[in-house]
């Protein structure tokens, strides 16, 4: 079986580091190995529009934002297809098949959907284009055959409804579909990175986002300001380092050679955080390391897109390009399901010969 990977993000706004440690990072580095037959990266501007049916104009804007970041990181349409998941419509067929697999209620206990809602204040009124979103993705996974989906820990109970659809599916019409594999990122503190505030998830509706494109001076600003311990109020207090802000960010984003090369008065991460626990270290020195290593991993990034903002008709050309390949495939799988089901009637011969025999035995 060909070994395909199928990932993507919503185009609500430009990409934050959230989504860089959680999966860009990754998907760059598993686009290079060379392990895959296939690399499928989509931008789902139809499951933005769940939420956003009101402002379609920010959904459409921000397209040619999430391809720039895509880009400035490393992804390559010459290694990867990125395509626009509304401009594939067999995507919509698929969702509509996979509808009758899963019931309401199922949908309403799916964890990553109840806290989506609980964050929008969708309790009262759920657009049901929202709650159904996670069969959407099962279409969106199932279409290009993923074997593997690399998505940050809160895509983990949409990637488990996935699977259910698929062995449902293949349970009922036959084996069919591909059960895809979640990929979590490496570094545990890569799961699920937290904002600047310290809120448990980074968001751009909370404003607590440090953004790829975001310029050298307002990435500084963001960490030096950092939710730290409140309880670090003197240098010569005790710290806190679990539920800190900054330290989780060095635990995704540090390196020991950062050490040597900007704060070389400790051998490593340890080492800091012990002295920042017993007391004499103060947030300042340590936001300052953090804005050293955060500026090394973003520059590059940043300079790449700055280049990339130049060249707005080709990336569309690409993108253009990207949904030919990726229309292609679907297509190939929306007809495999279909023989499935036994909804191909034009296409069956054994059918229309079967019906003319039964109706010419009654003459």
């Amino acid at each position: 079986m060909a070994k395909i990977i199928l990932t993507g993000d919503r185009p609500t706004g430009r990409l934050h580091i959230g989504h860089y440690v959680g999966s860009l990072k990754r998907r760059v580095e598993l686009q290079n190995s060379g392990e895959f037959d296939k690399i499928y990266i989509m931008i789902a501007d139809a499951q933005a529009l769940t939420d956003n049916a009101d402002n379609p104009e920010k959904v459409r804007q921000n397209v040619i934002e999430v391809a720039l970041d895509y880009m400035a990181c490393g992804i390559d349409p010459a290694k990867s297809t990125i395509f626009i998941q509304s401009q594939i419509p067999e995507l919509c067929e698929l969702t509509t098949f996979y509808l009758n697999l899963v019931t309401v209620s199922r949908l309403q206990r799916n964890p990553t959907v109840k806290s989506e809602i609980k964050m929008r204040d969708f309790e009262a009124s759920i657009p049901a284009g929202f709650l159904t979103y996670p069969v959407s993705q099962a279409a969106d996974i199932t279409a290009f055959k993923a074997t593997v989906v690399p998505v940050g820990e809160d895509q983990m109970p949409m990637i488990e409804q996935t699977r259910e659809i698929v062995n449902r599916f293949n349970g009922i019409y036959g084996e069919t579909l591909v059960e895809p594999e979640i990929l979590l990122p490496d570094n545990k503190a890569c799961l699920r990175l937290p904002g600047t505030d310290g809120k448990a998830k980074m968001s751009k509706s909370l404003n607590n986002c440090i953004y790829l494109s975001d310029s050298e001076e307002d990435v500084r600003k963001k960490i030096m300001s950092m939710y730290t311990d409140p309880d670090h109020i003197k240098v010569s207090d005790p710290g806190k380092v679990e539920g800190n802000t900054v330290f989780t960010y060095l635990d995704a984003f540090s390196k020991p050679e950062h050490f040597e090369k900007y704060l070389p008065d400790y051998k490593d991460l340890d080492e800091l955080k012990a002295h920042y626990m017993r007391g004499g270290l103060g947030d300042v020195k340590v936001k300052k390391f953090l804005n050293a290593v955060m500026q090394e991993e973003l520059a590059p990034i940043r300079e790449r897109r700055k280049q990339l903002e130049q060249q707005i008709p080709e990336i569309y050309e690409m993108l253009k390009a990207g949904c030919a390949e990726a229309k292609a495939a679907a297509a190939e799988t929306l007809k495999e399901v279909k023989d499935a089901m036994k909804i191909n009637y034009f296409d069956d011969a054994s059918l229309i010969a079967e019906q003319q025999a039964k109706y010419s035995e009654q003459q």
